[in-house]
């Protein structure tokens, strides 16, 4: 941006020099004072520029400013020095919002000063008593506001998730801290209030080791626990004791969610557990006023708990005793910016950096959290088989035989048992109906037994885009005689059936029940306690009260078969996350799912055994070198731009490059995702896999290699994901 568009940000900018002889108009001239302002609306005068500090004194006490400068651009990541004019000295503290120029000439010095270049913002980082730099500094322009907003604990965490995602700590701290907002910061924040008692387990007494974790975070301890909540309503409460047990040893807690109906039902448990004005509401719903306010009363120290969506992973709580995250499978956790963090892995930085407690709730469990207790990082929250049968629903399936022999299922495209289930659920309360999304694309496998179909090279699931030609969607290479590694058989479908007119059916069947819909376009939060049908897409389940006498799990193979290697993990975190939603089977609460029974993740749902699920996958994965055994970047680009960015990487000598393959492009008027490449351009992808242990090692060599082509204005070109969420 030219200094001509941004002098008027600048304080004082355009005002008179002192001295100059300004006369004042008398009160009865009311004409001449609108003809003035008529001319100098008129008149061409030139804008005033923004200050340069020419001859101007600097501090004597540390007059170097280290500046961490907006600019994401990789081979700028680094911090720059700039002289501190005495009369910024008292604002120009580390942590606070300063404007410079950058991009001026070495040989553009006038007076002492180095200018020239364009006004951009930054953070002070350090104050220096001397330079490395041995050339003449440019001065800082001003302080945009004494308020520090980027401490050591944010900038160190900034800095750490740089460099494991081969990113910009620019870019990170664009994620890390909030748009600044005048009028929220003008406000004080309130007091903080003394450390609450150390809470009752409640709930927790579920669970064998549930008292034993409260107990230690309460004194002060770092515990770190997988924690696979048993279904039911009351994970909130729970989520609450645990922030309040951080609370009462004098220390800050942190919870992180998917999204904002989450965040609400934490938010009313920890008012209820805590009381009014001991924590946060981090989410994009409060607005960005109040949730600047918000966040910078816990940067304060005013408040020490904390409940967000996504962002609030930076969250600067003052003396972290606890992180927590839930469902840290879902998708909303892994930013969309770059370099893409995901929220699981920037608080398991800082629980290590820290040294705090670590929680990561589910109803589910993802392969990463059976990744944790695996490795013995974290010790498993569980509660025992008695427990679970209280508290899980009666879990039923419906598999391609029943379909077959159900002539009600043939005609209506929902099985006899689902109508059934649905007539008795209804005498007593509402009942949910998950139905996929559409854009459920199937992948292929076989057709005798369901296996996936995969790649003998690199085990990359298999696909036909023409319906003839068979490819693997990592690696490209042609699979011409594929045969079932599991039957012997050689023949494929396409793994998805179910009903498209779901909720008109259900509507006709049952026409004196109302329907509600929750979807992407109107998400219901809950639902009272009397009968209804409440037809649903998966994440978009309404509470009910009291909970739900029966739920029934559609088209089961459209969530199973999409072409994603964590399709059966997300498929079951789909399911348990609706069924967890339904009573429990001593109150009579059913799930009906239609898929093949025989089937691993259907059979987990049945047994409510998510986590034994996860370790099964694990195994699989550690031996096909699967993330996130392994770690994996993916590479996108131009053919030409990836080829020649890959032969100038010094990648790790034990890296595997998969691919490359097309790339789809976006679809012209839908949001872009970061995985498409631009609507009518035609770019290649490459996955790149090395063992454990050598993920840092990948990331630094992509971070060098991609600096090298910025530098020559070449990186924009080439897109670096490390471990990205989708590979297919």
């Amino acid at each position: 941006m030219s200094s001509e568009n941004e002098q008027s940000a600048e304080p004082g900018a355009g005002a008179a020099e002192p001295g100059a002889g300004a006369a004042e108009p008398g009160a009865g001239a009311p004409e001449q004072l609108a003809l003035i302002r008529e001319t100098v609306r008129q008149a061409k005068v030139p804008r005033a520029k923004p200050r340069t500090w020419r001859g101007a004194a600097l501090a004597k006490e540390l007059p170097v400013a280290r500046v961490l400068v907006n600019k994401g651009v990789l081979h700028l990541d680094q911090f720059f020095d700039y002289a501190v004019p005495e009369e910024l000295d008292a604002d120009a503290q580390p942590g606070v919002r300063v404007r410079v120029r950058f991009g001026a000439g070495r040989h553009n010095v006038q007076s002492g000063r180095r200018e020239g270049g364009g006004l951009i913002d930054g953070f002070i980082v350090e104050r220096r008593a001397e330079s490395d730099y041995q050339g003449t500094l440019a001065a800082l322009a001003y302080v945009v506001s004494p308020e520090p907003v980027l401490g050591p604990e944010l900038l160190a965490l900034s800095r750490a998730v740089a460099d494991r995602y081969a990113g910009s700590l620019a870019d990170v701290l664009q994620l890390a801290v909030p748009p600044r907002n005048g009028r929220a910061e003008s406000k004080p924040s309130p007091e903080p209030l003394p450390p609450p008692p150390p809470p009752e387990p409640g709930t927790w007494e579920r669970y064998g080791q549930g008292p034993a974790f409260l107990r230690a975070l309460a004194e002060g301890g770092a515990p770190r626990a997988v924690w696979t909540a048993l279904p039911g309503p009351h994970w909130p409460a729970e989520i609450a004791r645990a922030v309040a047990a951080t609370l009462s040893s004098g220390r800050g807690a942190l919870v992180v969610v998917p999204d904002g109906r989450v965040a609400g039902r934490i938010d009313a448990a920890l008012t209820e557990v805590l009381g009014a004005g001991r924590h946060a509401l981090l989410t994009a719903d409060s607005g960005p006023e109040k949730r600047y306010r918000q966040w910078l009363a816990v940067r304060r120290g005013s408040v020490r708990a904390v409940v967000g969506t996504r962002a609030a992973m930076f969250a600067p709580v003052r003396d972290l005793g606890l992180v927590a995250v839930w469902d840290d499978g879902d998708s909303s956790h892994s930013d969309t910016n770059a370099p893409f963090p995901h929220v699981r892995e920037v608080l398991e930085l800082r629980a290590a950096q820290g040294r705090c407690g670590f929680l990561l709730g589910s109803t589910s469990c993802t392969v990463e959290a059976a990744q944790l207790v695996e490795s013995g990082w974290a010790l498993p929250l569980i509660a025992d088989r008695e427990q679970l049968r209280r508290a899980a629903p009666l879990i039923r399936t419906v598999g391609d035989g029943e379909l077959a022999r159900d002539g009600a299922a043939r005609s209506a495209r929902l099985p006899s048992l689902a109508w059934q289930t649905v007539r008795e659920g209804l005498r007593s309360g509402p009942v949910l109906v998950q139905v996929p999304r559409r854009g459920y694309a199937p992948r292929l496998a076989c057709e005798r037994c369901r296996t996936p179909a995969r790649c003998r090279h690199c085990a990359g699931p298999l696909e036909a885009p023409d319906q003839q030609d068979l490819n693997c969607a990592w690696c490209g290479q042609a699979e011409r005689a594929w045969q079932c590694a599991e039957c012997g058989s050689n023949r494929l479908r396409a793994q998805i059936v179910g009903a498209r007119r779901t909720a008109e059916e259900l509507g006709r069947a049952f026409p004196a029940v109302p329907v509600r819909t929750s979807g992407r376009d109107h998400i219901l939060d809950a639902v009272p306690a009397a009968p209804a049908l409440v037809v649903s897409t998966p994440g978009a389940e309404p509470v009910a009260e009291g909970g739900y006498a029966a739920a029934l799990l559609l088209d089961g193979w459209a969530m199973l078969g999409r072409p994603d290697l964590r399709a059966g993990e997300e498929a079951l975190r789909r399911w348990t996350s609706a069924g967890a939603l339904v009573r429990g089977q001593d109150e009579g609460g059913t799930v009906v799912i239609v898929a093949e029974p025989t089937l691993r993740p259907v059979q987990a749902l049945v047994r409510w055994d998510p986590a034994g699920f996860a370790r099964r996958e694990l195994a699989d994965r550690a031996e096909l070198r699967f993330p996130p055994v392994s770690r994996m970047a993916s590479v996108t680009g131009p053919a030409e731009a990836l080829a020649s960015f890959l032969d100038a990487a010094d990648l790790p000598p034990e890296a595997e490059l998969l691919g490359p393959v097309p790339v789809p492009s976006a679809e012209p008027g839908r949001p872009r995702r970061p995985s498409d490449a631009p609507p009518g351009e035609s770019w290649e992808r490459v996955l790149i896999r090395v063992v454990p242990g050598r993920g840092a090692a990948l990331a630094g060599a992509l971070k060098t290699a991609q600096a090298a082509r910025t530098a020559k204005g070449g990186g924009d070109q080439v897109r670096i994901r490390i471990d990205p969420p989708d590979i297919g």
